[in-house]
């Protein structure tokens, strides 16, 4: 095929961007329909690359490979199973996010549109690069309208949050630009598909592993380096903090099985009892700490950090099953996370309060809330049926194929999830009304229902119908962990 679909995905929202930029209202509607336009394309688009994929290839397909800088760089991308789930989830996300503007950005609301469109360029460039240096640039610049958007459209702590999100995702990432320059180095090269090719000398991975392993840890967020994660949520508008939860985090777990598990094998096996320690303290410490938490927004957000820790355990089990469940759960927290946080914007736009205590009884008045944000907390906790099981029910099987111990803790945490997520829905949902203001609100419109509907059709499906998902990631996985124990098995003598 040599019409340039991914180079065109990747380009359209920044089209949509620069027509809004050159628009002269600020609050016209016409800015939202051509982002919703622009964005909606994009989907298409996608869903049209997942029909012309090949499940049945472990070759990077539609992969474009252009000089930039001469002798050094190339535009290079490309995607595989892996790649292509995350691009439609990024599509899918994004007009969902447009549309939830209606109600809650006021001022400016033509710039926020241009840093939506302009960070759906970037996340996808992320999913699609196979070059070392343009993943580092699109992972990079998508901290930029993520940063201006809880800066410029959050809460009243927003510079305090956006600072603290900017400094810590930037720190990590310094020490990978350090690491893939000091791979340049070594092999002459930063393609990586020429990198899984030739490997990269054992007496490397390890400070390299470390070097990208403290950029993702950040942006997944692992523990302890999570907690810019609470404060950008709870600051960070609605489809600001959707954003960040359903996409922007599974940018570092995409990172981990391409390149920590694909470029280091030696040292990920090296490292994965670190892996696992952190991921069962996330796991456990943050489900405690959700459990303790007043702010419907700060529970959510921990809730991320503690479900992100299954994504890492399931990742560095090295097993079809591990990882494959790992995507699956990434995939999942994106359509779940997205929507408890747009279920959170929906009672904040009517009452301006995000507290729990605030709420209660809301089954008498908005009983269609009720229905929905049911199944997201069921989603949550990982009810069969529901695409949050089929993702843990993966992650827990590889844990216990590797190690029963890190298993069984791990374990404890999907029942800690279920304590949290249904404290959280009886204090919002049932009792008595919990004060008369609460008698005014009104149940979902039009766009509310269209938003949240558009995300339980894909939890329910996929949780009955997970097939499709597995066909699309299985080759490409397989091939992963092939080329992983190849490689450890070619180093392993040498080491010895």
């Amino acid at each position: 095929m040599d019409f340039p679909i991914l180079s065109s995905l990747i380009l359209l929202p920044s089209i949509g961007a620069l027509f809004l930029l050159f628009s002269k209202d600020q609050s016209s509607n016409t800015g939202k329909y051509v982002a919703l336009f622009t964005s909606y394309v994009n989907f298409l688009i996608s869903i049209y690359l997942w029909f012309l994929f090949d499940p049945n290839s472990s070759n990077f397909q539609f992969v474009e490979d252009r000089e930039w800088l001469k002798g050094f760089i190339n535009y290079k991308v490309g995607i595989d199973g892996i790649s292509i789930l995350f691009i439609i989830l990024t599509t899918f996300v994004t007009p969902l996010c447009i549309i939830s503007v209606n109600n809650t950005i006021k001022n400016r609301l033509r710039d926020f549109l241009i840093a939506i469109l302009v960070m759906e360029s970037f996340m996808l460039g992320v999913f699609c690069s196979l070059d070392l240096v343009i993943f580092y640039l699109f992972f990079e610049a998508g901290l930029i309208p993520m940063f201006l958007i809880i800066g410029i459209w959050g809460g009243a702590r927003r510079v305090y949050s956006a600072f603290k999100f900017f400094l810590y995702t930037l720190l990590g990432s310094v020490l990978m630009l350090v690491a893939i320059i000091s791979i340049y180095w070594i092999t002459g090269t930063t393609d990586v598909i020429k990198l899984y090719e030739i490997g990269i000398d054992y007496k490397y991975q390890n400070l390299l592993w470390l070097a990208f392993f403290s950029s993702f840890a950040v942006k997944t967020p692992m523990w302890p380096v999570h907690t810019w994660l609470p404060d950008a949520h709870v600051e960070a508008p609605t489809a600001g903090s959707v954003l960040l939860a359903a996409i922007l985090l599974k940018m570092a777990g995409y990172g981990f099985i391409r390149f920590s598990l694909g470029l280091f094998p030696l040292a990920s096996e090296t490292f994965t009892p670190l892996v696992y320690i952190l991921s069962l303290i996330a796991i456990i410490y943050t489900s405690l700490v959700a459990l303790m938490q007043e702010d419907m927004k700060k529970l959510i957000a921990y809730s991320s950090v503690a479900h992100m820790g299954f994504v890492t355990l399931g990742i560095f089990t090295i097993t079809q099953q591990g990882i494959e469940g790992s995507i699956i759960q990434m995939l999942s927290h994106g359509f779940v996370a997205a929507a408890l946080f747009f279920c959170v914007g929906v009672v904040y736009d009517r009452m301006h309060s995000r507290l729990i205590a605030t709420y209660g009884g809301l089954v008498s008045v908005m009983p269609k809330y009720a229905i929905l944000l049911m199944v997201f907390t069921l989603a949550a906790i990982g009810l069969p049926g529901t695409t949050g099981f089929i993702g843990e029910f993966l992650i827990l099987i590889g844990a216990f194929k590797d190690n029963f111990l890190v298993a069984v803790i791990a374990s404890l945490g999907v029942i800690l999830g279920a304590a949290y997520m249904l404290w959280l829905y009886r204090r919002v949902v049932f009792g008595e009304l919990v004060n008369n203001n609460l008698l005014k609100i009104k149940d979902l419109d039009n766009s509310e229902k269209f938003i949240l509907w558009s995300l339980a059709i894909p939890i329910l499906f996929f949780g009955f119908y997970p097939e499709l998902l597995n066909n699309t990631i299985e080759i490409s996985v397989n091939d992963l962990i092939e080329n992983y124990n190849f490689n450890l098995n070619m180093y392993t003598p040498e080491v010895k």
